[in-house]
């Protein structure tokens, strides 16, 4: 296996991981400021106020793009054995 395909197949997976992982934390970000904006202007000092939103925005994010991130994962799988193959 030359270098060049493994930095390739490592280039396009890194990727892969950004652009799947990359909303999902914006999402939690987004929604543990809110949560964070609305303890500070009510004065709720409960720690563990944050979990709830932050999952279930998580969770119907995930549900709704679920097909996308199934399909780019199998593109992928599809295109490494496809270079593991051509070798």
């Amino acid at each position: 296996m030359d270098q060049a395909y493994v930095i390739d197949i490592l280039n396009t997976a890194f990727l892969l991981i950004m652009r799947i992982v990359g909303p999902v934390l914006i999402i939690a970000i987004s929604v543990g400021l809110l949560v964070s904006v609305l303890q500070a202007t009510t004065q709720i000092q409960e720690q563990t106020l944050t979990f709830a939103p932050k999952l279930f925005a998580i969770f119907i994010f995930l549900m709704l793009f679920i097909p996308f991130i199934l399909t780019a994962s199998s593109d992928f799988a599809r295109e490494v054995f496809i270079k593991i193959a051509d070798m």
